[in-house]
């Protein structure tokens, strides 16, 4: 009986396939119909969302846009660092003077000065030449009766004189407060007119006399002048004393 039953299982076992694939070909709706699902199962559940995908190569740059509108102006910035001086530059050419400036307030100037003539032909010795002709005398510091200087401003001052000699020998002096400071000799020449000269700077205190005279006893008095001759005597101040102005 044990084997029968095996026989027969293995036996329904071999055409259960075969019955079962034939009825599904004799039972298998057309898809193109509308039962064809009558007998399809419930709807599943959406899947869950895959991984992302991987960056794609990056595209070629697109063509320039239009210019866009000028934006508002932002805040100041903070103040920089000072930079490194840069190489000095060429030098440039000379400018155009500039306008005149107005007339400032000047300091008060010290001035003395004279400049005078011989009108007499022979002076006398021993005694000032008295130059009354006046080229300038502005501050009266010159005596033309006297012939003298007088100092009013205490100062180094510049003395000079330029004589004509004729008809005798010249020997003159100029003397400062009766002392003669400075000799001049001159030979004269028969038949010519020549020339003498001197020249000297002096430090002069207020009240000092400056004069020219002959020196010796009226031989050597041959200084002269005439309309077209001249001997002539000057003095300036170069520069007062700082410490008495």
């Amino acid at each position: 009986m044990r084997g029968s039953a095996g026989l027969l299982l293995c036996s329904l076992l071999l055409v259960a396939p075969r019955c079962t694939e034939a009825a599904a070909q004799d039972v298998q709706p057309d898809s193109k119909t509308p039962c064809a699902n009558w007998m399809g199962g419930a709807p599943g559940y959406p899947g869950h969302n895959g991984l992302p995908g991987r960056d794609g190569k990056d595209g070629k740059d697109g063509l320039k846009g239009e210019k866009g509108e000028e934006g508002m102006q932002g805040p100041k910035g903070d103040q920089g660092e000072i930079g490194v001086p840069g190489r000095e530059g060429p030098r440039g050419f000379p400018g155009y003077p500039g306008q005149k400036g107005e007339k400032g307030e000047g300091a008060f100037v010290h001035r003395s000065a004279f400049s005078v003539g011989l009108k007499e032909r022979a002076p006398h010795p021993n005694v000032p030449i008295r130059f009354s002709k006046i080229f300038y005398n502005e501050q009266s510091h010159y005596d033309a009766s006297t012939g003298k200087f007088l100092c009013s401003i205490p100062g180094t001052y510049y003395f000079a004189y330029h004589l004509t000699v004729y008809l005798t020998d010249v020997k003159v002096s100029l003397y400062k407060k009766d002392k003669a400071v400075i000799f001049t000799y001159d030979q004269f020449q028969k038949n010519n007119v020549d020339q003498a000269s001197g020249s000297v700077l002096l430090h002069l205190s207020s009240g000092d006399e400056v004069w020219l005279q002959v020196y010796g006893e009226g031989d050597n008095n041959g200084v002269y002048a005439d309309n077209i001759n001249d001997s002539t005597f000057m003095g300036f101040l170069l520069y007062p004393d700082l410490d008495v102005h």
